[in-house]
């Protein structure tokens, strides 16, 4: 064969190419199909979680759950038909921006105290309340990944790494003086996801680790000492310290600050393999176990659907997490495919929590699982996340 017939055969075969792939339609193009069939039965199963839930308990409104998934699913179709490469372009107002969201609650005006915590905003004439630290913890994922994008895949000294992990530690610190220490975890999380796949060398990466851990033990063995002498609560809040002890030792107290846990456990334990059924979970149902609908909803799951429904939870998940990560790797573009990571980090890090301190694997915090528990805020702003993967979906092929 010659030249001529070789390049006239390779022609042939990038026409075929060209055709299979236009065939395929526009769907798989640009929409990744199965993270949609990931987050579209999660919701299903989160709404039967919920509408069971409020057969019970009043407050798991479902009318509401239901308004939160369809101006969720809004949010969610006008993210995928962005282009978010132009934000990697603006890391300073965007930061400023992050920390102004975080400290929203604390405006006069826009403050609105919710279970006992300013943590929320009422929107004027329209009474609809949010939680600003959920739109910040997407922020934060476009900030860390725009500085980490500017290395272009590899961290050369210590002093830029060291610049990066600041640059995590402004939004983080934010939300631990907004006193949201479950919100800061996940903001952690996800930058330090980021922060990994950014290139840095391992050497770095595992000596932040013991610094942290070491930073960790010394506050709380200086805790106590602080907090005697200053005569009130500085570095850690007693509920929290009450959190570590319970779960240290779930049994240390039963009655009080282990109450919580001990009901999940009993929750979970009792759902068995198939379930106790739809509207038949005693511990939710009895108010034995407090927001089953919202922290322990995954406790709620399980006593209702059994071990076989938590596989089922845990499988969309995965079929979500992975199918996210293969669309990081397809991305051309370095800042997608870090913000593609740091959705992913979110998605882990709540999963991991919510589930893990269900079942005493994980000390209690706010954090809501993911498409399934009750409340608005985290519902918009997860159908956000996945409208942006969707974005990354359709501009793979695009460098930045």
């Amino acid at each position: 064969m010659t030249q001529t017939d070789a390049a006239a055969s390779a022609d042939v075969l990038k026409r075929v190419n060209r055709q299979a792939s236009a065939q395929r339609g526009p769907i798989k193009r640009f929409i990744n199909v199965p993270v949609l069939i990931a987050v579209v039965l999660l919701i299903i199963y989160g709404a039967i979680v919920i509408w069971s839930a409020s057969l019970t308990m009043p407050e798991a409104s479902f009318p509401r759950h239901l308004l939160g998934i369809g101006l969720g699913a809004v949010l969610g179709a006008v993210c995928w038909r962005q282009d978010f490469r132009g934000l990697a372009n603006i890391t300073t107002p965007l930061l400023v921006l992050d920390v102004l969201v975080i400290f929203s609650p604390y405006i006069p005006g826009l403050s609105y105290n919710a279970m006992g915590m300013t943590g929320w905003i009422r929107f004027p004439f329209i009474n609809l309340t949010f939680q600003p630290v959920e739109l910040a913890k997407i922020i934060t994922v476009f900030v860390i990944a725009a500085y980490g994008a500017q290395y272009n895949g590899k961290i050369d000294s210590v002093r830029d790494y060291v610049k990066l992990c600041g640059m995590l530690a402004i939004p983080f610190g934010a939300i631990i003086l907004a006193d949201d220490l479950g919100s800061g975890l996940v903001v952690f999380f996800s930058g330090a996801v980021i922060i990994m796949m950014s290139g840095p060398k391992k050497e770095w990466v595992l000596s932040t680790i013991a610094i942290i851990i070491g930073m960790v033990a010394v506050l709380l063995a200086a805790d106590s000492v602080v907090d005697s002498l200053l005569g009130q609560d500085v570095l850690l809040r007693q509920y929290q310290i009450n959190r570590l002890l319970v779960f240290i030792d779930p049994t240390a107290d039963t009655t009080g600050s282990g109450y919580n846990l001990m009901q999940s456990l009993i929750a979970v334990g009792s759902g068995g393999f198939f379930g106790k059924g739809i509207g038949a979970a005693s511990q939710a149902g009895e108010g034995f176990l407090p927001e089953a609908h919202t922290d322990f909803v995954f406790a709620l799951l399980c006593e209702e659907f059994g071990f076989i429904g938590a596989l089922i939870l845990l499988s969309l998940f995965a079929l979500l997490i992975f199918s996210t990560i293969r669309i990081a790797f397809r991305a051309s573009s370095l800042y997608l495919k870090l913000v593609a990571v740091g959705i992913v980090g979110i998605w882990m890090f709540q999963l991991l929590e919510n589930v893990g301190m269900c079942i005493g694997l994980m000390p209690i915090t706010g954090i809501p699982l993911p498409f399934i528990s009750f409340g608005s805020s985290s519902m918009l702003m997860q159908m956000a996340n996945v409208g942006i993967v969707q974005s990354i979906w359709r501009l793979r092929n695009k460098a930045a």
